[in-house]
């Protein structure tokens, strides 16, 4: 089946702006035009792509669509690029799972310096963001999971190195005996979500232990490291934001001999690698400004 391009085009702007009217304006054509368009492509579908709404959104066959509109832009840019044409359609969309703390610390200079390209990226924990690509709704994704996802290529990028910090009045109140199994198991712990499992897995680490500790749920990396500073409770903040603060002595590190490294490994879809191939120079040079090198990390030979 052949899908005209304008009308891929007006589908992606809708679910890109939830709007018709925004859309439009995006594409540079008239209200009534996008609505034309996409009425059309619902019928030569035969089914409904879009919800109407405040916002609009995609229904599933529309998501389906506007993924394969995703990719069709990026090939088509790739194939203007080959032929030495200059782009006709603006910078091309493309949608992104990357955690939290790779995109708060170390993440964004790889955007920054990949021209032609919007991003729209998806938040998900490291443990759970290839699962994005293995559904086919990102194009790439930062993930703890070495195993390459089918169809995708994967490169490892090092390790994102957390410490698990608490305020000095903090620790005054919940750990002046020390930080021992029985402290931890009352004293309020940050997590960022039911997915993370940092603190847990720093646990199991240091002490061997598995155990539930009053939580507060903070789904926010700056916010974590603010709520830590201010004796909200314990939790494992990314290194390279929680060094100045337990310098200057604004952050305790519980154990400074343990941080928790996690590994993380970039995963694009092969059928994508060449359009991509920008985006995964970038990502490679600022994973190595950014995080620590696996040998350092986990001692390998």
């Amino acid at each position: 089946m052949q899908i005209d391009a304008e009308h891929l085009r007006a589908l992606a702007a809708i679910i890109r702006t939830g709007r018709f009217d925004q859309a439009a304006r995006v594409l540079g054509v008239t209200q009534s035009a996008i609505s034309q368009r996409i009425r059309q492509l619902e019928e030569r579908m035969g089914t409904v792509l879009i919800v109407r709404g405040q916002p609009c959104f995609a229904t599933p066959a529309g998501e389906r669509l506007f993924r394969h509109a995703e990719e069709v832009a990026l090939l088509e840019r790739q194939l203007q690029a080959d032929l030495g044409l200059a782009e006709e359609q603006g910078q091309t969309s493309l949608r992104l799972a990357v955690n939290a703390d790779s995109l708060a610390t170390w993440f964004i200079p790889a955007m920054v310096a990949t021209h032609g390209l919007l991003f729209d990226i998806v938040i998900d924990d490291q443990d759970y963001s290839a699962e994005w690509l293995r559904r086919g709704e990102v194009r790439a994704a930062v993930s703890a999971v070495a195993e390459p996802v089918q169809g995708c290529d994967c490169r490892a990028l090092g390790a994102l190195s957390y410490r698990a910090t608490a305020s000095p009045a903090f620790m005054a109140r919940w750990f002046a005996d020390g930080v021992t199994p029985q402290a931890l198991a009352q004293a309020p712990c940050l997590v960022f979500n039911a997915k993370d499992r940092l603190q847990s897995n720093w646990l199991a680490q240091v002490f061997g232990i598995s155990l539930t500790a009053p939580t507060h749920w903070l789904p926010s990396t700056h916010a974590f490291v603010d709520a830590a500073r201010l004796g909200m409770g314990w939790g494992m903040n990314p290194d390279c934001l929680v060094a100045p603060l337990i310098a200057s002595g604004d952050l305790v590190d519980l154990a400074p001999q343990q941080p928790l490294n996690v590994p993380l490994y970039w995963h694009w879809s092969r059928s994508l690698a060449k359009p991509l191939a920008s985006l995964t120079g970038h990502v490679l040079t600022a994973a190595r400004d950014g995080l620590l090198p696996v040998e350092t990390a986990f001692g390998v030979l």
